[in-house]
């Protein structure tokens, strides 16, 4: 049995946020001294979503995502993938700067992080 979605593909919400690339998160992250990583805590859970009705159980669409939160960020001393978030520093001098801004972001946002996937540089 196969089913045809090309009447459902059409009436959904384009997804326009594409995943990035990750050898540009990689090259973004060269000449850095200090690295951190952190996971958002059921980080899909945590983005506040707006319900679209679309037949019986609704259509569901992303509202906010973790890169709107670190925008600032994102580049500069921190890279995001999905929900997991890259904390750098290219001198060691700057990191507790860089993580009080990340932990800053992360209270306003009211974002959790999962505790046992912290790995502080």
């Amino acid at each position: 049995m196969c089913t045809d979605f090309t009447s459902l593909n059409k009436a959904c919400p384009k997804d326009f946020y594409l995943l990035p690339c990750l050898g540009r998160l990689v090259d973004g992250s060269a000449g850095h001294e200090v690295f951190d990583f952190m996971d958002a805590s059921r980080g899909y859970h945590q983005i506040r979503m707006i319900n679209s009705i679309f037949a019986e159980y609704g259509l569901f669409c992303w509202k906010r995502m973790v890169n709107s939160i670190f925008a600032k960020q994102i580049g500069q001393n921190m890279e995001i993938y999905v929900d997991n978030m890259l904390m750098k520093s290219k001198k060691k001098a700057h990191h507790h700067g860089n993580l009080r801004e990340t932990f800053e972001q992360l209270r306003a946002s009211r974002l959790r992080i999962t505790l046992k996937s912290v790995h502080l540089g």
